[in-house]
């Protein structure tokens, strides 16, 4: 930001910081009603602060500077105004853990490995993109390795309803944040040894409490973790999740799918295979059911209707979930949710959910014991998991599945091998079923419903398109044939 754009940016904080307010703060006249509603929700999200170092960015008259002061060991707030500095200091400065900076954040530097959680709300929207790349930069630098970094954003438009005479304010979409936060990359030396870091997304999610009171998808947030980065990452992409939205889960790519699976769903036999082994789940009116790998949504859209549940649907792909969020708004069911998380990375309070549900979607995680002893835990007493998911046969497997295994980034089991690794996750009543005999009769149905919708496939997508679909499910028949390719079912209780 050039002198003449700092300076614009200063007056409009100064025509917005003269009350020093809430009402100021949040540009909104609705703001003590939101700050009820919000402070919590957005509090939830954070990973524990016990014993942590702080760095809140942004921190304004210290909304949630009290809040952070009471759990962390230490929290150092910082803002642009001197008005809102001096606020915070007033309300807070009987912290005994606490420090308060006035400072441009373009600006701010800290020693390496100074902070164990960075927080920021409603700041990286007032700088541009090169502030916020050397931002990130320097940020990666003053968090230690496994760090945290939490921030939330207004994305696409205006949200507050102050009136303003000029505004400066970049409303970014939230897959430019995503992608600018997630590239950025900073190496740095440890005697001899060089080692490169960047920021893993582990949640993204829109904020409920606008969406309840405003109707507002636009304020969204982000936790992100420092983590070592691989320079020679899967087909040159720096994350699995950049894999998964350039590569295998393109828009396109997930709308050809749903073509071929039927409207709202990604994975095998759409909403009959569905209806069927959501049948083995007994549910009940206000159970809590959590979907991991959620896929564009159709089957948390079913369990709610039908059923009367609650549902939080993840998936690693924004792609998918930017679909699944469009068509939540279509179906209008205030009792479904969708994050863009990392299932191994994001918590969840202890005995949070009724069920846990997950369609061929863990053949792409690599320790799947881990992942089941999280689900374990999520679960209440009596609750119960139910996965679908991609297998393999006994190996050597043939030179041709091992080659479509890696370009796939897939890690596989075979049926039996995966029901041992809930057991060892602590799962009782465990059945693990091979259901590749209805895998193929169901790939044969739906190459046959491809043949039969041709013309209209061909002129939705392209002719390429088509024959990629097919000779791609052609292909799932042949692997199943050869006995490499498998797939399994499987359910099973927490007592």
């Amino acid at each position: 930001m050039d002198i003449k754009e700092r300076s614009t940016m200063t007056e409009f904080w100064k025509e917005h910081s003269r009350q020093a307010t809430v009402e100021e703060m949040m540009l909104d006249s609705h703001a003590q009603e939101l700050t009820q509603h919000e402070l919590p929700e957005i509090l939830s999200l954070l990973p524990s602060l016990s014993g942590q170092r702080v760095l809140e960015l942004g921190a304004g008259i210290g909304r949630y500077t009290s809040h952070l002061l009471t759990q962390a060991s230490h929290v150092t707030a910082v803002d642009f105004m001197e008005s809102f500095v001096e606020k915070n200091r007033q309300d807070n400065s009987h912290y005994s853990n606490a420090s308060f900076l006035q400072a441009d954040v373009t600006k701010l530097d800290f020693p390496k490995n100074s902070f164990d959680i960075i927080f920021s709300n409603w700041l990286l929207m007032y700088l541009s993109d090169e502030e916020l790349t050397s931002l990130t930069e320097r940020m990666l630098g003053w968090l230690s390795p496994g760090g945290y970094l939490f921030f939330r954003e207004s994305c696409n438009y205006q949200s507050g309803d102050f009136k303003r005479t000029f505004n400066p304010t970049h409303y970014r979409s939230s897959a430019h944040y995503s992608h600018l936060m997630t590239t950025t990359l900073r190496e740095e030396s440890e005697g001899a040894e060089k080692q490169v870091f960047g920021f893993d997304i582990v949640l993204n999610k829109t904020v409920q409490t606008y969406i309840k009171m405003k109707k507002n998808q636009n304020q969204v947030c982000w936790l992100l973790e420092k983590v070592g980065r691989d320079t020679a990452c899967q087909e040159g992409f720096r994350t699995f999740q950049q894999f998964l939205d350039n590569q295998q889960y393109t828009r396109k790519g997930i709308l050809r799918y749903e073509k071929m699976f039927g409207a709202g769903y990604v994975s095998t036999g759409g909403l009959s295979t569905t209806k069927e082994f959501v049948d083995l789940l007994n549910l009940n009116p206000g159970m809590k059911v959590l979907d991991v790998g959620c896929g564009i949504g159709g089957g948390n859209f079913y369990m709610a209707k039908a059923f009367g549940v609650e549902v939080l649907g993840l998936d690693l792909s924004a792609n998918m979930v930017d679909i699944a969020i469009e068509r939540a708004m279509e179906e209008k069911l205030p009792s479904v949710h969708f994050e863009v998380a990392d299932a191994t990375k994001r918590e969840f309070p202890e005995a949070s959910f009724d069920v846990v549900y997950s369609r061929d979607t863990i053949l792409h995680i690599d320790d799947k014991l881990a992942l089941f002893k999280r689900f374990h835990s999520w679960l209440k007493p009596g609750g119960q998991v139910l996965i679908s998911d991609y297998c393999c046969g006994e190996k050597p497997w043939t030179p041709q599945f091992q080659e479509y295994v890696k370009q796939r980034g897939y890690v596989l089991y075979t049926p039996p091998q995966y029901g041992k690794f809930l057991q060892q996750a602590g799962f009782s009543n465990v059945r693990a079923e091979d259901r590749t005999a209805q895998f193929t009769e169901v790939i044969q149905t739906e190459l046959e419903r491809a043949a039969a919708m041709k013309d209209e496939f061909i002129k939705e997508f392209s002719e390429e398109d088509y024959l990629a679909i097919v000779n791609g499910w052609s292909d799932k028949l042949k692997r199943c044939k050869t006995g490499d390719q498998r797939w399994g079912l499987f359910h099973a209780t927490r007592n």
